[in-house]
């Protein structure tokens, strides 16, 4: 006797958002069941996955890392098309880290023509990412979002001090925004209120919830990615019914564990397949949540990575 498996109905759909140039039909979202439940529902767009590019060498960087991409970390035109070409990259995520106003605090002028070139050199969609200061990305994403009118760029991002100047831009100059809150349901959908106030399409707006790296708070962010999902599909909440990405690369290898040594840290293993495991297991996680995007640094966790979801949605 065969068995039926209980199905749940979903109410709700994600909204498929167009990513990159609009000729090269690159879609993230479109779900209409719960995050890899192919089972229960059609999943058209599978999650893709970024690879992050530095616009300047990082003053502290895991080993790891360094020994694989120090030959182009001077110039973020080569480093995404290294990822690209050898490592077969989705999409690039250009991190402005070099506008750090704590930091080389670069001009947007700087920052906007680095974008420029980059954007110019690559056939796959971009992630633009600031630093997290209100004040500076206003002033730099503008003028990203200027210079590259037209290309579609996904920036980010857009907080709530200062999504009225982004979102401006990104209505004027066309392309869609990532809207970033702190790890919190009613923080991410007033804010997506704001933007869809402002004049911001739905389909020009991406969710980034805020994650930690795998044992650095994790279990929040996918609480809430999950709270999100279940008011998307669930509750008809169409303000929540939008794609999610999430900036793994960045939070993994900022970790004291993803950093040490052999020598420093003989306990924990090879520090190569610690760093990999920790960036692919935080990304495992969040796709779980619910991420239609996530952004990771080492070659290796992008493989492990498309490998799941390869299977998982096959």
């Amino acid at each position: 006797m065969a068995v039926e498996l209980p199905k749940v109905s979903y109410t709700g759909k994600i909204k498929a958002i167009p990513i990159g140039d609009p000729s090269k039909g690159v879609l993230v979202g479109g779900d209409e069941a719960y995050p890899l439940y192919g089972f229960e529902g059609a999943l058209p767009n599978p999650p893709r996955i970024a690879m992050d590019v530095l616009d300047t060498p990082p003053d502290d960087c895991a080993d790891t890392i360094r020994e694989l991409f120090s030959d182009v970390w001077d110039d973020p035109v080569a480093w995404a098309q290294k990822c690209i070409q050898e490592y077969g990259a989705e999409m690039i995520d250009l991190e402005l880290v070099s506008t750090d106003p704590n930091g080389m605090n670069r001009s947007p002028e700087e920052a906007a023509e680095v974008v420029k070139k980059v954007a110019g050199a690559i056939d796959v969609p971009l992630i633009v990412y600031g630093t997290a200061s209100v004040e500076k990305d206003s002033d730099v994403l503008r003028l990203v979002c200027e210079v590259c009118e037209g290309m579609n760029l996904s920036v980010g991002p857009v907080q709530e001090g200062n999504y009225k100047k982004i979102g401006a831009a990104a209505i004027a100059y066309k392309h869609t925004v990532i809207a970033n809150t702190p790890i919190d349901i009613n923080l991410a959908k007033q804010l997506n209120i704001l933007l869809g106030n402002l004049g911001v399409p739905d389909e020009q707006i991406l969710i980034d919830p805020t994650t930690g790296a795998l044992g650095y708070g994790i279990e929040y962010s996918y609480s809430v990615m999950e709270r999100i999902r279940m008011a998307a599909m669930t509750q008809q909440d169409e303000k929540l019914q939008l794609p999610m990405i999430c900036n793994v690369g960045k939070e993994v290898w900022k970790t004291k564990e993803a950093k040490q040594t052999v020598e420093q840290a003989p306990e924990l293993g090879d520090p190569v397949n610690r760093g990999v495991l920790l960036e692919s297991i935080t990304a495992q996680d969040l796709l779980l949540a619910g991420a239609n995007i996530v952004i990771l640094r080492h070659p290796e966790s992008v493989k492990l990575v498309r490998s799941l979801i390869q299977e998982l949605t096959a």
